[in-house]
């Protein structure tokens, strides 16, 4: 069923401590001296804490120093993927004692994968192509614990307005896009560029919460109960 985004986001608490090997931990939901890290997020990017943490889950964020594969000789299913396994063993292989989370968004249309754009120019093509049509967001996650993996990959459907020149200048004057897949950002200022959209809109934001929860507890972590 196509529908509106929704969503907000909430402040969140964290505390940052910095390792030897540049990794920075930036710890969401815990309080500074606690000693029990029991879930990490292997991810920089601030839309998946945030989506995490609206969950009600506590969990550290370590960035993992890996070089992220392009599109070229992979499908975009294979690319999201892939790209997640990297992150999350990197991290895991470290700290095999935690459930470690690793994701990686791609968006995809006619078989062409759309990255983080290198400049404005590039994210302004990038809105020219998806002007009035539908495109194809991917997911892949991989959690890891000890001898426990899981893998999946998630996709939504996105539908942009019309857009002319103007409406793609405004956009981009209003929103940080050169850290996105596809160059855009369906959190902030959507209505200037989605029409609609069918699936789930966390994936869209770069998280597929729901299955993730639905993973970690059928992998035996205790997640938050429902309301």
């Amino acid at each position: 069923m196509w529908g509106k985004p929704r969503g907000g986001s909430i402040p969140l608490a964290r505390t940052i401590i910095f390792l030897p090997g540049n990794w920075v931990i930036n710890v969401i939901g815990l309080t500074e001296g606690s000693t029990k890290w029991e879930l990490i997020l292997a991810s920089g990017s601030p839309r998946r804490r945030e989506l995490l943490s609206e969950a009600g889950l506590s969990f550290q964020i370590i960035s993992p120093d890996v070089e992220e594969l392009s599109g070229d000789g992979y499908s975009p299913r294979d690319l999201a993927l892939t790209n997640a396994r990297l992150k999350c063993m990197a991290v895991s292989v470290a700290r095999p004692e935690s459930m470690v989370i690793g994701a990686d968004t791609v968006v995809t249309l006619d078989g062409e994968i759309y990255g983080k754009p290198l400049d404005l120019k590039e994210a302004a093509q990038n809105l020219r192509i998806f002007s009035g049509r539908i495109h194809e967001v991917l997911t892949g996650v991989v959690l890891s614990c000890g001898d426990q993996r899981a893998e999946f990959v998630s996709n939504s459907f996105v539908k942009f307005r019309e857009l002319n020149e103007l409406d793609i200048d405004d956009y981009l004057s209003k929103v940080h896009v050169l850290d996105k897949a596809g160059g855009y950002a369906a959190q902030e200022h959507r209505e200037l560029i989605i029409e609609k959209f069918e699936g789930d809109y966390q994936n869209i934001i770069g998280l597929p919460v729901s299955l993730v929860l639905d993973q970690l507890h059928k992998m035996g972590f205790p997640i938050p109960a429902s309301e």
